[in-house]
């Protein structure tokens, strides 16, 4: 069975470690959320996955294969990435901004044949992209670019996507929308997503396990209710919380304890 794992790779920029010794596996039809505090190296994982920096110790391995052995291309052929803020030429079309990820698959001048053109349309119709097609990406909204660019990741038939963070910038529709795509992903196609995530409540109800990074290690990881409750968010975050279980589905659910009251003394009374 694919898989994507990571064996005690420590990764970073130049002498400055940002994570150390981290391990863990992500599988086919499984929805990997990465949380964690600013500056905690969630989007460096992402990074070293794709072989954008190179880990200064241990191995990443996609279906047994570690990727240090692998071209770019295949490399390509096999992940895919969502980028917290993608940059798309405003004057291209939707459709031809999700033909480019057919790169990965096209041979030193050949063009796109009858089967790309398809696998591009199926990957606009399932992220409900279609209906804009021939629209200029200029002419579109936050979230409509977002689904794009997950159309155009989606589009190199790759067995991993990677989001960083994807619903960055986005208001609570696009990103509930942008995350009912990936998880539909997951459970249709029998890909694996890993999310780098910042809202703790997106995390839980859309993830099938978290790993929770402080410090640049792993503090802990598991399913969400494992992994999100008042003394992990304390710890790592900092923050008071309260955590309950989501009165639809138990999942957890973060609240803030309080607010810092700065008003004046009598300001409660009126």
């Amino acid at each position: 069975m694919f898989n994507l794992r990571l064996d005690e790779v420590s990764l970073g920029y130049g002498k400055r470690t940002v994570l150390h010794n981290i391990s863990l596996e992500a599988r086919p039809g499984e929805m990997l959320g990465i949380i964690g505090p600013n500056g905690s190296g969630k989007s460096t994982l992402i990074r070293g996955i794709t072989r954008l920096i190179s880990p200064s110790s241990g191995q990443i391995f996609l279906d047994g294969q570690n990727i240090a052995s692998m071209s770019h291309s295949d490399l390509a052929r096999l992940v895919a990435v969502v980028p917290q803020n993608p940059v798309l030429p405003g004057l291209f079309t939707a459709f031809e901004v999700v033909l480019m990820g057919r790169t990965p698959h096209l041979g030193f001048l050949k063009y796109e044949g009858k089967r790309d053109l398809a696998i591009v349309q199926r990957a606009m119709e399932a992220t409900q992209t279609a209906a804009f097609a021939e629209r200029r990406i200029g002419e579109l909204s936050g979230g409509e670019r977002q689904r794009l660019t997950i159309a155009r990741a989606l589009a190199q038939e790759p067995k991993i996507i990677l989001l960083d963070e994807p619903t960055a910038h986005l208001d609570i529709n696009y990103q509930i929308e942008t995350l009912d795509i990936a998880r539909q992903l997951c459970l249709e196609q029998k890909l694996i997503v890993v999310a780098t995530l910042h809202d703790l409540n997106l995390a839980a109800q859309y993830c099938d396990r978290l790993v929770m990074l402080c410090d640049g290690k792993i503090h802990c990881h598991g399913v969400p209710a494992a992994v999100i409750n008042t003394q992990t968010v304390k710890e790592v975050y900092g923050a008071e919380v309260y955590v309950y279980p989501h009165p639809i589905n138990g999942l957890p659910a973060t609240l803030i304890a309080s607010r810092k009251d700065t008003s004046k003394p009598n300001a409660r009374a009126m």
